[in-house]
């Protein structure tokens, strides 16, 4: 077992009735998870802790207040990609000043780079910080998608390049695809799935894990779909996987793409920690949408 585990666990961000982060909820979320053996490793500042509309201050007292809390009980990965190169360098070693040996880093988003600038990207990021990096391809939100061969060619350069994270979505395969452009040259580099919805069928595929959100009310479901899967109880996890499915189909209610109104609103439900509501330009889930979701909570038995 690689020591990140199997589930990696992506933190929301609490905020209180102004949009200002509350690290007292944070602090709460963080104890409530661990303590239940939710996870295997804390991701802070991911794209469900709401990372493109907190700033460079905020972050880094994320990263603070995960250190003092978690205490060494697991791992931490900061989530320290940033529109620009330049940022993602100065966020990536204020996180490692903290004692955070290992970081996440998504693709440039909303400027579109091509393969080629991709690749540049994360080289200098990789010579410029001293830092284990996760990369990250989640083109649903970037507009590029990370191809099999650039990630081959950054693991090739450098060795810091030790994993990566796939909720690529256009490509339901490209898991396999990274493993056949990696395994000659890194049999141990990592491979997780990002997105709850593709659990069973990516482990199929041989994702190691998964970086899942929903894991922060639902941690002990998908624990139980790794061990009754590896012990080859596949009729059993499937089961269990078909409850996950649907409280992940319910965050894409009135077809919204972006599952984090949902999930903050689940997570309160069912932790009873005030999480408060989303950042905008994100909104908040209607009354009605608010019922239907506490009617799928209610039918999976998780209130």
């Amino acid at each position: 077992m690689n020591k990140y585990g199997r589930i990696l666990l992506p933190f929301i961000t609490p905020f209180g009735k102004n949009e200002e982060v509350n690290y007292q909820a944070f602090e709460e979320l963080l104890n409530y998870a661990i303590e239940r053996d939710y996870l295997d490793t804390v991701i802070v500042t991911g794209t469900t802790g709401e990372f493109n509309v907190l700033t460079f201050e905020e972050k880094v007292k994320l990263y603070e207040t995960a250190v003092k809390v978690v205490n060494g009980r697991k791992p931490i990965i900061a989530g320290t990609g940033c529109a620009s190169t330049r940022e993602t360098i100065e966020l990536t070693n204020a996180a490692t000043k903290l004692g955070i040996d290992t970081c996440m880093i998504v693709a440039p988003y909303y400027c579109k780079p091509t393969q080629e600038a991709i690749y540049e990207n994360y080289l200098r990021i990789a010579k410029e910080t001293d830092t284990n990096i996760m990369i990250y391809n989640i083109p649903i939100f970037t507009g590029v998608n990370i191809e099999p061969n650039t990630v081959r060619e950054l693991i090739k350069q450098s060795k810091k390049f030790f994993a990566i994270k796939d909720e690529s979505g256009i490509n339901p395969v490209q898991i396999t695809d990274y493993y056949f452009a990696v395994k000659d040259i890194n049999p141990e580099f990592l491979i997780f799935n990002g997105d709850d919805i593709m659990l069973m069928p990516t482990l199929a595929q041989g994702a190691v894990g998964i970086v899942s959100g929903g894991s922060l009310i639902l941690g002990d479901k998908v624990r139980e779909v790794f061990t009754k899967y590896y012990e080859g109880k596949v009729k059993e996890s499937l089961e269990i996987y078909r409850q996950i499915f649907r409280f992940t189909r319910a965050l894409g209610i009135n077809s919204r793409t972006n599952p984090i109104p949902a999930l903050k609103a689940a997570v309160e439900m069912v932790t009873g920690i005030e999480v408060g509501g989303v950042r905008m330009p994100l909104n908040n889930l209607t009354e009605e949408e608010r019922k239907y979701l506490k009617e799928v909570l209610e039918e999976i038995k998780l209130i």
